[in-house]
């Protein structure tokens, strides 16, 4: 079996599923990789990875791996196609060969609705991607996000042909007990938020949780890592508000120094909205044994943590406050959320388990045989709900 990946540029996020992929089917698998990584990603300290595996294709570089990156769509068995342009792999959709397309959803709108609903480029883009080969009956869609299914279901696309996807990170492994066990032994419940300070983030919430937790009295510290437009801004309501004692503005951190706070926290606490994507410090901190409260919008929420006593989703700030309140106050439940995310995400949401799975799918479409992964990564993925 032949499977292409078609991306915009390898990120940290994707190495781990490329590097099974490249154990099960060697020189069978390929990463093309389309444009150069963006510069605002290397100045917050992510590397450039496309040279530093030997599977990656830089269509971007020179004629030859773009010509490589060409043939590779005609000939290869499966395609994935991720964040990336189809001008590719427009070939390959004129004669209907398999092609996965791999988006999270399309109801969101992180420039405000009418920039994005009105924008002639976005619209050209979305009818190219999900309309003008509509009818293919080999297209189908990895959803990296837990309302994908209901977006695309709710225009008619990619019907029962929608299966479960997102991140699978590389992991820590721990001894899940000790490591809850040096965290219960902080002085005071350290709580860690970790995002970009950028609007749709909502580290203004942040703010409004340690104001209410201090006024009630708590024992806490909320640490805020990463880097942003809105940075100043909060580091001025901290001092404003005389939050300075119970919250730190640690700021950019490296991507793999981030686990070392996670280790260290009990609590974690998501606060990003719709727009997100996925989410993978949602990974991360169920794998450092986080006892998380999310907000349910975070597009990896409903998949990772779910009803399945692995965190708690929130929908309205009342609720994210209660929900912190609880944890501090029970350490057995802190545990118990703790031990069940770094079970799952360790075992059940993994690069290992997301690749045997996919190639399963892969097989029973190319055979035509029946499929039968029924949870977990590419399973199919049905309308969400929202509690």
């Amino acid at each position: 079996m032949k499977v292409t990946f078609y991306s915009n540029f390898l990120t940290h996020h994707q190495v781990p599923f490329c590097l099974e992929m490249q154990k099960r089917l060697g020189n069978d698998f390929k990463f093309v990789s389309t444009v150069k990584i963006f510069k605002w990603r290397l100045d917050l300290g992510f590397k450039d990875l496309d040279k530093e595996y030997d599977f990656v294709v830089r269509a971007y570089e020179d004629d030859n791996q773009r010509k490589e990156a060409e043939q590779l769509a005609l000939d290869s068995d499966i395609v994935i196609i991720g964040s990336t342009t189809d001008d590719l792999i427009t070939e390959r959709l004129k004669q209907d060969k398999i092609i996965f397309r791999y988006r999270s959803r399309i109801f969101y709108f992180p420039d405000g609705f009418f920039k994005t609903a009105f924008n002639k480029e976005k619209i050209k883009l979305f009818y190219d991607r999900h309309l003008k080969y509509r009818k293919n009956t080999n297209l189908y869609l990895l959803a990296a996000n837990a309302y994908g299914a209901n977006d695309f279901n709710l225009l008619g696309l990619y019907k029962d042909k929608i299966y479960k996807w997102g991140y699978f990170l590389a992991t820590n492994e721990y001894d899940i007990g000790k490591l809850i066990e040096e965290k219960e032994k902080n002085e005071k419940m350290q709580i860690i938020w970790v995002a970009r300070f950028i609007k749709w983030k909502h580290p203004e919430i942040v703010l409004k949780l340690a104001n209410d937790l201090k006024k009630d009295g708590y024992n806490f510290n909320i640490k805020m890592l990463g880097t942003g437009v809105l940075e100043e801004k909060i580091r001025k309501k901290i001092k404003d508000n005389n939050l300075e004692d119970v919250v730190t503005v640690v700021g950019q951190v490296p991507s793999d120094e981030v686990k070392d706070y996670m280790e260290k926290a009990n609590i974690f606490i998501g606060t990003s909205d719709s727009n997100e994507g996925w989410g993978a410090v949602i990974n991360e901190s169920m794998n450092a044994g986080c006892a998380i409260v999310a907000n349910q919008k975070m597009g990896s929420v409903p998949f990772l943590i779910g009803n399945e006593n692995r965190g708690i989703m929130y929908n309205t700030y009342d609720e994210l406050k209660d929900s912190v309140e609880k944890l501090i106050k029970d350490k057995n439940l802190r545990k118990e959320f703790g031990t069940n995310a770094y079970n799952y995400i360790t075992s059940e949401w993994t690069s290992r388990i997301a690749t045997e799975n996919i190639l399963q799918l892969f097989e029973s479409i190319l055979t035509n045989q029946e499929y039968k992964i029924e949870k977990g990564p590419a399973s199919i993925a049905k309308n969400y709900k929202k509690r």
